[in-house]
């Protein structure tokens, strides 16, 4: 039987870190789905479809590894992919107590459906999308915490604003 995992998130926009957690996972499933959230209660910098499009370019050639997108909850999303594990990224401790309680909601709304917690390397552990958003907007060079597509599409956008 193949193991599918999950990863989920808004990766807006995809980060180096966020690939090295692809990286790792790919490590221990047979399948990654790198699921792109429609998530109506943040303001995203980039829509599903460009998050979704920087994801395909940054995993192309990763076998195993599927993008897409998915809205509601993802343990709904989960069932209708036949996975059993989500597979979340924890950078620092204050990541842990916030993913902890969306595991143990995520385990009273589908017990089936068990959470992996995978630490990135240490390069990247203080990075977050928001803070690539920050300091890009700042003026900062980014070039080495994202795929170089990533941070002209994120200087395209700043000068259009």
């Amino acid at each position: 039987m193949r193991q599918v995992a999950i990863y989920p998130g808004t990766f807006d926009p995809v980060t180096n870190g966020h690939i090295d957690l692809i990286c790792r996972a790919r490590e221990i499933f047979d399948n990654v789905i790198v699921a792109v959230a429609r998530n109506s209660h943040k303001k995203p910098f980039f829509s599903v479809a460009e998050r979704v499009a920087m994801l395909k370019k940054a995993t192309s050639g990763m076998e195993g590894v599927r993008v897409t997108h998915f809205d509601g909850l993802v343990v709904d999303f989960a069932h209708r992919m036949k996975a059993k594990v989500l597979v979340r990224g924890v950078r620092m401790l204050s990541d842990f107590e916030y993913e902890f309680q969306m595991a143990l909601t995520n385990r009273r709304l589908a017990g089936d459906i068990e959470t992996i917690f995978l630490m990135p390397h240490e390069s990247y552990s203080y990075l977050s999308a928001r803070l690539i958003k920050e300091v890009s907007g700042l003026g900062a060079d980014i070039s080495d915490l994202v795929p170089d597509f990533v941070s002209r599409a994120i200087k395209n956008k700043l000068r259009r604003k």
